[in-house]
C-alpha cells in the first residue's frame, strides 16, 4: 500500500492495531477520492474498522466517524502544505479550491 501523509505506520490499523487490510481515504465523495489518493490523505485500517464491522465500529455509514475523517484529512493536508511552503492563510483557501469545501 502506498504511503500517506497522515501517519508513518502503514502496517497496522490506526484504530485497533490489527494488521492493515485496507486504506481509508479521509476525503471522499464528489470525485475527491482520487484527489485524496494523489495527495496521500489516507490511513491504514483493517476491514472491520473500515467498512465491515458493526455500524458503530466502522468508519463508513457512521456519520460522526465520517465527519471526523474529513476534519482529520483536511488538517493533515493543511499541515503538509504549510510544511511544503504554503502560508497558513493560503492553505485553507487552496483546500477549498481543490476539494470544494472546508470541513473545519
Amino acid at each position: 500500500m502506498s504511503k500517506g501523509i497522515v501517519t508513518e505506520y502503514n502496517d497496522y490499523c490506526v484504530f485497533c492495531g490489527k494488521p492493515t487490510e485496507a486504506q481509508h481515504h479521509l476525503i471522499w465523495g464528489k470525485g475527491n477520492r482520487d484527489k485524496a489518493e494523489n495527495d496521500g490523505i489516507k490511513i491504514p485500517c483493517c476491514n472491520k474498522c473500515h467498512n465491515m464491522g458493526d455500524v458503530l465500529e466502522r468508519i463508513h455509514e457512521n456519520p460522526m466517524a465520517e465527519k471526523l475523517s474529513k476534519i482529520a484529512g483536511q488538517l493533515a493536508w493543511e499541515k503538509h502544505e504549510v510544511a511544503c511552503g504554503l502560508t497558513e492563510e493560503m492553505e485553507r483557501s487552496e483546500f477549498r479550491l481543490r476539494f470544494g469545501e472546508s470541513y473545519l
